[in-house]
């Protein structure tokens, strides 16, 4: 036993000599440490930072919104009633394709009721009579939608699954630029100048408020990883007393033309992330398909690739 014993401690140790002195015949494969390295998504042209506007209601006030947006190269997403179109203070059924031309309409229901006091056919009913008379008016499927006040719950998300709706926002701000965790209930960065107005006669909370908007705004600016900033409002709030068009302009002119900035509207994004979260990976990271009609921009061990649409990339 003890001759044995010294044969396979002299095997061991030859097979460890002719390993050290011969590596190219030692097992080399990467894969287990390849397989740990990240494939990192990054905006339309490799950018890390992104911006969404999105207003509610279909206002009139949306035509002077809409002109800034265009004046100063940004894009939005616009959630309307369709069964208040038309009424007043609202944007009419006729103008509707004309006015949000180059920009995202999204849905907000047909009558703007509070959807968790609703039964299930009635949510059924109010989403789905809003993208039907949308998509008519605009000539394209209406994929999405917010929230009337913002309110929703597990019953509303299960009453609109399956009814076309591929993303829905809430209005529960997250001072944060991150991804959305779930399309249906997908939280914003900020309201368009945070709180201000929301406590009437209060000028000192009003300037707390706009400085906390702007502070947002420039932590967006300079951020340096993957940014999502995700503001919403309403147009109308940027009438009467205390107008702030000239506030509204002084924001557009702080975020527009922005070379590190992707401009998209809602269903864009989701579009995108959608791309990304589809590409098909090899385990040693060294290939990558993407079955979308999307470029796709990722980021893998420090390198920046472009995944070209229905194609297969190989990462070398």
């Amino acid at each position: 036993m003890k001759i044995m014993k010294t044969k396979m401690d002299l095997t061991i140790l030859i097979v460890a000599l002719l390993t050290a002195i011969n590596p190219v015949n030692a097992q080399t494969t990467t894969a287990p440490v390849m397989s740990s390295i990240p494939v990192e998504m990054l905006f339309p042209q490799g950018k890390s930072k992104a911006l969404i506007l999105s207003f509610d209601d279909g206002n009139v006030a949306d035509k002077h919104l809409v002109k800034l947006m265009n004046d100063y190269g940004v894009v939005g997403t616009f959630h309307l009633n369709s069964n208040k179109l038309g009424t007043k203070d609202y944007l009419t059924k006729e103008e509707i394709k004309t006015v949000y031309k180059g920009h995202e309409v999204s849905g907000h229901t047909a009558n703007h009721p509070n959807l968790p006091s609703l039964s299930k056919i009635d949510v059924i009913y109010e989403v789905l009579e809003d993208r039907k008379e949308l998509e008519r008016l605009m000539g394209y499927p209406v994929r999405g939608m917010s929230y009337p006040f913002g309110n929703t719950n597990d019953f509303v998300i299960q009453a609109i699954s399956g009814l076309g709706i591929e993303y829905a926002r809430t209005v529960g701000d997250t001072y944060n630029f991150s991804m959305p965790d779930d399309f249906l209930k997908w939280q914003p960065t900020i309201h368009l100048f945070g709180k201000t107005n929301y406590i009437p006669n209060d000028t000192a909370n009003d300037r707390r408020e706009l400085a906390q908007f702007y502070q947002v705004t420039n932590d967006f600016l300079k951020a340096n990883t993957l940014a999502l900033f995700y503001v919403w409002g309403h147009s109308w709030e940027y009438e009467g007393p205390g107008n702030k068009w000239a506030e509204v302009e002084k924001f557009f002119k702080m975020i527009s033309k922005n070379p590190d900035i992707y401009y998209t509207t809602q269903i864009g994004l989701t579009d995108y992330i959608n791309a990304f979260k589809n590409l098909k990976i090899s385990v040693d990271k060294s290939m990558v398909t993407n079955l979308s009609s999307i470029n796709v921009f990722v980021k893998i061990n420090g390198r920046v690739f472009t995944i070209e649409a229905a194609s297969t990339k190989q990462l070398k």
